[in-house]
């Protein structure tokens, strides 16, 4: 009996060698090579369909002559998963979410199909739980189990004909790392398997106008499992973060052809399933009533709107050896470059302290709008003096000790005076334009860190 062939494929890319290697020539990635049975020709099947995603490529035409119709957006039902989509679903587009198991994916679009099946036809695609599990959950959640269409398959060419068939306006795939085609021979979840089903029902769903809904593993790096191919297939790339131990869930866009990138939705999950935070800002807001020193506020831009989330240091003589630099939410490099800018033009040494920096909430902060907070929470744990509790700062620091200005500064500060605060340190760029919306607001601009201090010491 002839020996099986095999092939290895890089995970990252899909790039594909005959032999292992430590790295992929593609992409560059190291020990990403997996090996896998080598794809066995199948009858021919006629055209899998040319063109974009499967529809006929038309003549070439200038691009004014292309008609565009602006189509309404489907609502799901769910106000912060609409925030993240950019306002609802969009006929045929491909949305796919990721995260750790038992954060929520399949809670939250099990409740989706329940709120958009009163109007509209859904079908969900298991193909790891059974019907029983999948109609006990929904009875847990208090859901209308004769909205919902269920059918459990795991080869996509029976899910392609069986969504024909019911004609289903939404269609949810539980999970995309369970399906196969006939036409490879490789398992599930491998490579090939991923990148061939993804086509198939990317390509369903932009002939069809049916929106596409992917469930899909996350390794554990955080990464959603398989090639990166698949991020680029799809159109709308969602990520569930959660922080251990925490009812809160946040769902990130990463990736949003129809909407903002970076959007963020809050949800908690309860006994009912998930239910949207209309103020996510609360959330990270839970101060308690006395001044503490090492605690500043920031206004961050997530998507189309700002938070207020509380940043805290604390400052610790260190007990000899290396010090320790920890961060929560908050990349460790950019707390070190930080360090060292309060040294030079703060005349703030802290070489031989342990500093330890938490955003609250399990939120992680990317932006540098938060420079100028993070080192008031420092400054403010070092000298043991609480900051103002109605304080908010906002600033990029430059390595000269400049205070750099940040995007939608006046939006920033209105959100800041919703919650109640009153006074806004922030780059000199950013003073806001004489505005009735701005009065009751003391605003103290700086341009470099050294004024900023100042005003801090002042307050």
């Amino acid at each position: 009996m002839a020996k099986a062939k095999s092939r290895f494929v890089c995970r990252d890319c899909g790039a594909v060698y005959p032999k292992w290697q430590g790295q992929c020539h593609e992409c560059g990635a190291w020990n990403t090579l997996e090996e896998e049975a080598a794809p066995v020709a199948a009858p021919s099947r006629g055209s899998k369909g040319g063109g974009y995603a499967g529809v006929a490529a038309g003549k070439v035409q200038r691009l004014d002559a292309v008609e565009l119709v602006e189509e309404a957006l489907l609502p799901s039902g769910i106000s912060e998963f609409d925030r993240v989509l950019g306002g609802g679903l969009v006929s045929g587009g491909v949305v796919l979410i990721g995260g750790d198991p038992g954060i929520g994916k399949s809670t939250l679009l099990l409740q989706t199909v329940h709120h958009i099946a009163a109007t509209r036809r859904c079908l969900y695609v298991s193909g790891e739980e059974s019907p029983r599990q999948i109609g006990l959950r929904a009875e847990r959640l208090g859901l209308a189990r004769e909205r919902i269409l269920l059918f459990s398959e795991t080869q996509v060419e029976k899910i392609l004909a069986t969504a024909l068939a019911e004609k289903p306006e939404v269609l949810v795939v539980d999970s995309i790392q369970t399906l196969y085609s006939e036409a490879l021979s490789a398992a599930p979840g491998a490579v090939s398997q991923l990148r061939e089903c993804t086509a198939q029902l990317v390509r369903f769903a932009k002939s069809t106008g049916t929106t596409v809904f992917l469930i899909g593993h996350v390794t554990k790096e955080g990464s959603i499992a398989g090639p990166r191919v698949l991020e680029h297939m799809v159109d709308t790339v969602l990520y569930f973060e959660s922080e251990a131990g925490s009812r809160f869930r946040m769902l990130r866009a990463v990736k949003n052809r129809f909407g903002p990138v970076n959007e963020l939705g809050m949800f908690a999950m309860l006994e009912g399933g998930l239910k949207p935070v209309a103020n996510p800002s609360a959330i990270f807001l839970s101060r308690p009533d006395g001044q503490q020193p090492g605690s500043a506020v920031v206004p961050v831009w997530e998507g189309t709107r700002a938070l207020l989330v509380e940043v805290q240091a604390l400052v610790d003589g260190g007990g000899g050896g290396y010090p320790r630099r920890v961060t929560l939410g908050l990349d460790g490099g950019r707390l070190a470059m930080l360090l060292a800018v309060l040294h030079r033009h703060g005349g703030v040494a802290l070489h031989d302290m342990d500093v330890y920096v938490n955003v609250v909430g399990g939120l992680k902060i990317s932006e540098t709008a938060a420079d100028l907070a993070v080192l008031a929470a420092v400054y403010s744990s070092l000298r043991e003096r609480a900051l103002p509790r109605e304080l908010v700062l906002m600033g990029e620091m430059g390595l000269s000790g400049e205070l750099r200005p940040v995007a939608n500064g006046e939006a920033r500060i209105k959100a800041a005076q919703q919650h109640g605060f009153k006074q806004v340190i922030l780059p000199e760029a950013n003073r806001p334009r004489a505005s009735a919306t701005m009065r009751g607001l003391s605003i103290h601009p700086a341009a470099t860190l050294a004024a900023a201090l100042d005003v801090l010491t002042s307050l």
